[in-house]
């Protein structure tokens, strides 16, 4: 007779033991899950090297560098090549001539530097020695105001301040009295300088100093343009509710200018620290350089702006007189922050750094990536934390949108190429310059627009309405402009050439 034992996992004794092993495993695993978040979390509040110290002097990236190691090397790969549809310098590493691509800007822009060269821009890295090597300034005369946004410039300001009386030291606090009466007095003084003089004073392009508080780390803005013109377009009518602190401190009693690095935010300082820039600006010979927001961002408040500026000559603003046509016209420069403003990004709370500069995990660190580049080149960073659809649909969205820009553009400067032909032509007629004055605000207003378009460089992207709405009107000045000189030649009446709004 045998006896029936039980299974062997099933006694009672193998069980417990069973029980007891897998308590141990899953305990290991725990205090093991639990040592690896400590030390995460450790890391993640470890987010500085402390090896250096920083201060107001700083200007070199690669001593900020030596403490924040993972932003310096983002930095550092702005000088990566790349190209999109509409920019980039492309794989071989030099910069595209945009009149060779577009021999209409030479008509557009004949008698002006940007006529003989005028290339796609290139990463943050090479911004100071692209324009040190251009023909706009190799060949032209330009002024020191030039270096406003193609260089690292908060302490050559103020040095210069300082050699022209400014009060205190170099050494004091950048938002501190002193510290801005040093900034705006060599602004005044370098702007005023020859630019070979003036960029003997600086060595780098855009730094960690122009946007960080080198004590704190906090963002701030640092151009003394910006700093005057975001002043200016606060004591504007204009509603901008993509920046509420402007609106909350229009209700308060204004006893003080509006001051960003006092009242914004740090949401709007993250596109404000781009908007020093990436902006429309004066930067010629006979004035300060300014920024003409004192009606407002749009594109026509701008130009009601120089339209009512006066030089201290007495005469009204204008770039310079077209050589074709002797009419006296604007030119754009790069109004990315207007632009943006304009758009549901802007309106959305969707700052600047969101887009080019989006959050990147290292580790157990989150940091703003300081690779700044296109969107389309991250989307997956840049578009679809908020856009939850596939990669290729976000880009084929964007592709249609540059696409349809860039033909009224194409229609655009079209329009504003015959209008300048016509005019050479009347002028060589015979026809009295005098009574070609009317037909040369047609000019103005619709090469102003296209330009002010050809110059954004998102090519409609930042608020296609807008853009098309700009370029609409472009094509309707040229041609009511056409339509005017006709009248003109054939003995139309003058009043019939006014520009209707």
């Amino acid at each position: 007779m045998t006896d029936n034992q039980a299974p062997f996992l099933s006694r009672p004794t193998v069980r417990m033991g069973l029980v007891a092993a897998g308590a141990a495993l899953a305990t290991i695993l725990v205090m093991a899950l639990y040592a690896n978040v400590s030390t995460r979390k450790a890391e993640a509040k470890q987010t500085t090297v402390n090896v250096v110290g920083l201060d107001e002097t700083t200007v070199d990236p690669a001593i900020w560098g030596k403490n924040f190691p993972r932003q310096y090397d983002g930095y550092l790969r702005t000088a990566e090549k790349y190209s999109t549809t509409y920019g980039g310098a492309g794989s071989e590493g030099m910069p595209k001539s945009r009149i060779q691509e577009d021999p209409r800007l030479v008509s557009i822009f004949d008698g002006y530097a940007f006529a003989i060269d005028f290339n796609q821009r290139q990463g943050h890295a090479y911004m100071l020695d692209d324009q040190r090597v251009t023909k706009r300034v190799t060949e032209r005369k330009q002024p020191g105001a030039c270096l406003h946004c193609h260089a690292s410039n908060t302490v050559a300001f103020r040095e210069q301040g300082l050699k022209q009386g400014a009060p205190g030291k170099l050494d004091e606090p950048f938002n501190s009295a002193n510290g801005q009466a040093q900034l705006m007095a060599g602004f005044e003084a370098v702007c005023k300088m020859p630019y070979g003089e003036a960029t003997k004073l600086v060595q780098h392009p855009v730094a960690c100093i122009d946007c960080h508080d080198p004590k704190n780390m906090s963002l701030r803005v640092t151009k003394p343009g910006f700093i005057r013109g975001i002043a200016a377009l606060a004591k504007s009518a204009e509603p901008v509710p993509h920046l509420p602190s402007i609106e909350k401190w229009r209700k308060g009693d204004k006893a003080v200018a509006y001051d960003a690095n006092r009242d914004a935010s740090r949401q709007e300082m993250r596109s404000m620290v781009c908007g020093q820039c990436h902006v429309e600006y004066y930067c010629g010979p006979k004035t300060t350089l300014f920024f003409p927001w004192d009606k407002g961002l749009k594109v026509e408040q701008i130009e009601a702006t120089y339209d009512e500026y006066k030089f201290s000559d007495g005469k009204r603003f204008f770039d310079w007189k077209h050589a074709k046509t002797g009419a006296e016209v604007l030119k754009a420069q790069h109004p990315e922050f207007e632009m943006w403003s304009q758009g549901v990004h802007a309106r959305s709370g969707v700052s600047c750094a969101d887009c080019h500069m989006p959050y990147v995990r290292e580790g157990a660190l989150k940091i703003s990536d300081h690779h700044v580049k296109s969107p389309l080149l991250n989307v997956s960073r840049a578009c679809q934390t908020c856009h939850r659809f596939p990669e290729d649909e976000l880009k084929a969205r964007v592709a249609t949108i540059q696409a349809r820009t860039k033909a009224l553009m194409d229609r655009a400067e079209d329009a504003v190429v015959a209008l300048i032909n016509d005019l050479d032509a009347a002028k060589k007629a015979g026809l009295d310059e005098a009574k070609l004055a009317p037909i040369f605000e047609f000019q103005r207003k619709a090469q102003w627009r296209v330009d002010y378009v050809n110059a954004e460089n998102s090519m409609g992207f930042h608020a296609p309405q807008e853009a098309a709405r700009i370029l609409a009107e472009s094509i309707d000045y040229g041609r009511q402009g056409q339509l005017a000189l006709k009248a003109l030649t054939e003995g139309g009446k003058l009043a019939s050439a006014k520009p209707k709004k």
